[in-house]
């Protein structure tokens, strides 16, 4: 199961280019489906830019890139950073994230001098579908590392959470589980 605050890792042969070595911040999965994001793929423009669009001031340049955090609505944005959300603002994911699509969020944290990642678009299950997906092999899953979320190069994230299971990206096959 993926339970919130956990990463999914996309096995070497997902098959879904938009999964291909992708690792996914699991924000909910529940009987009404799953939401996670994207957490190692460039999204379409820089932070700054959104923050211009959003009329955000920050006395920071921002020009870290947005992350793509999948392909189910593009134009929503969600902020991750350490520490927790309040009530009704978010996820609290794992014991030290946050995700959180609130525009007043955003604002506190580009002003602020705290890393967070700004991530434009989700991947979304329907109820049941990611556990058939897990059970086909499709997906690894591991705790939530925010370490791997907000600190390493986006390049370097899907290594690091398959070393988390102590594999890397050539030492296995996945396949069915009833294979």
């Amino acid at each position: 199961m993926a339970a919130p605050g956990g990463l999914l890792i996309s096995a070497p042969p997902l098959g879904d280019p938009n999964f291909s070595r992708t690792v996914v911040l699991m924000c909910q999965h529940d009987e009404d489906g799953s939401l996670g994001l994207v957490i190692n793929r460039v999204g379409p423009v820089d932070v700054g830019e959104v923050l211009r669009r959003l009329d955000i001031t920050s006395t920071r340049a921002h020009t870290e890139p947005t992350l793509w955090g999948g392909p189910v609505g593009e134009g929503n944005g969600f902020v991750i950073w350490r520490g927790r959300a309040g009530d009704d603002e978010g996820w609290n994911v794992g014991g030290e994230l946050a995700v959180s699509p609130s525009a007043e969020r955003l604002t506190r944290l580009a002003e602020g001098g705290e890393p967070f990642a700004l991530v434009l678009g989700y991947a979304g299950w329907s109820p049941g579908q990611l556990d058939g997906e897990i059970e086909a092999g499709a997906w690894l899953y591991t705790d939530a590392d925010p370490a791997i979320v907000l600190d390493l190069p986006l390049d370097e994230r899907y290594r690091a959470a398959l070393a988390a299971l102590g594999l890397s990206p050539d030492s296995f096959w996945a396949g069915p589980a009833d294979a």
